[in-house]
């Protein structure tokens, strides 16, 4: 089951049905019946396991929850405006804006890159590969508030071979990010996993999947540092995480970064940018090289870059 939605059962959640707990912790989403689906179909994992909906939790213990499209929940095709900075019959990548989701799920069923996209397709009349109930022509992910290049596929063949690109580490990812203090440069090699206290956050943990990200920090200025990222892997949040870890979190950033430097400076969003993709054509077989302009925000702190 790909990775869904983490909930850890609460004290007074204990000795309930399963289905009741998720009709009542998923807002927008209220047919019990709904989950009970969900469950018989092999969609909720209870601490690893398929559950089944009669079944009772104990306190502590993990629900993963994968959503699949119903008449309760479905795609529509919205006319989001998208800065395209590259397209052709196979695939499309555009410059995504801070605050853009890139694929429904809780509490954001709609305004995602993929009803944009489906919308934008649309009216090529094309219809986009069937690669995944809410995820159709998505190949990786973003976070809400990273900005910068997402690439996706418009044909099944494309969407295949993007997947093994990026499983195979074929494709260049480059990032830009405004840090606290100067992490220098360095390879960060540490695994990252569930954290083990707070399960919907991730950390570096001797247990998670390795994890490997290129520093290099290209102008620092009094208490920050503009750092180039390069990734080897692509872990949820690792470059949030990473940074973290060496004690550099990046600015801006509500989840792993400092609060309080958040407030001094400003900044309501993690200032990190995905800057630049190098691959080749799934298949053309041709080189690609792709480079989103830097934002606003970023730049203000560093003109030059």
């Amino acid at each position: 089951m790909e990775e869904g939605e983490l909930l850890v059962v609460q004290d007074e959640e204990a000795g309930e049905r399963l289905d009741k707990i998720l009709a009542r912790r998923f807002d927008g989403i209220k047919s019990r019946t709904y989950f009970q689906m969900l469950i018989e179909e092999g969609h909720v994992l209870l601490n690893g396991l398929s559950a089944k909906k009669r079944i009772k939790p104990t306190a502590g213990d993990e629900i993963q929850v994968n959503f699949v499209l119903t008449p309760e929940i479905g795609l529509s095709p919205e006319a989001i405006p998208l800065d395209i900075i590259f397209e052709d019959e196979h695939i499309i990548a555009i410059n995504k804006p801070v605050g853009m989701v890139v694929h429904p799920a809780v509490g954001n069923w709609t305004g995602t890159f993929v009803n944009a996209l489906l919308y934008h397709c649309q009216q090529l009349g094309l219809s986009l590969p069937e690669s995944s109930p809410l995820r159709p022509g998505i190949v990786h992910r973003l976070d809400k508030d990273t900005s910068g290049l997402l690439l996706a596929a418009k044909t099944p063949l494309a969407h295949q071979r993007l997947v093994a690109m990026f499983s195979e580490r074929k494709i260049h990812k480059e990032y830009l990010a405004v840090c606290l203090g100067n992490p220098g440069n360095l390879t960060i090699s540490a695994p990252i996993g569930r954290h083990p206290v707070h399960r919907k956050l991730m950390s570096v943990v001797e247990t998670g999947k390795p994890a490997i990200s290129h520093l290099k920090a290209l102008e620092v200025k009094e208490k920050i540092s503009l750092v180039r990222v390069i990734l080897e892997t692509g872990r949820t949040h690792q470059i949030r995480v990473h940074f973290k870890h060496r004690g550099t979190p990046i600015l801006g950033d509500a989840v792993y970064g400092s609060e309080s430097a958040n407030r001094e400076y400003g900044i309501h969003r993690q200032l990190l940018h995905a800057h630049r993709l190098q691959f080749m054509h799934p298949i053309h077989n041709t080189p690609v090289e792709l480079t989103a302009p830097i934002p606003s925000d970023l730049k203000a702190f560093f003109p030059k870059v």
